[in-house]
């Protein structure tokens, strides 16, 4: 990882220099390719006038897979911006940033 410089700009963690690991974004991008062939999938379901059950029931799928993908992201994000924030004495800042990225995520869960 390359040293990120200058303050954090916007309240975001993330700098350009620091970012995901290239493959936990190709594993986060792969799940969501899939989520989304899930979705089109259940469109297709509804067009059919498939079973309201079984709609549901994929529909609790594709949940399940989002929030996956929600936790391949705050872990990967974790690893590289947080750990980045920490080693350059922001710590607190970015985990009082991360805290109400958290928060927020589990609300809507």
């Amino acid at each position: 990882m390359k040293k990120a410089e200058g303050k954090h700009k916007g309240g975001a963690i993330c700098m350009e220099e620091v970012y995901l690991r290239p493959e936990v974004e190709k594993e986060i991008l792969d799940r969501l390719r899939r989520v989304e062939g899930h979705l089109r999938g259940i469109q297709s379901m509804l067009a059919e006038h498939k079973s309201c059950d079984d709609i549901l029931m994929q529909l609790t799928a594709v949940r399940s897979a989002v929030t996956q993908v929600s936790v391949k992201l705050l872990e990967g994000h974790m690893e590289t911006c947080v750990l980045q924030c920490i080693e350059e004495g922001e710590g607190k800042a970015a985990l009082d940033r991360l805290k109400g990225a958290v928060a927020a995520a589990l609300k809507q869960a």
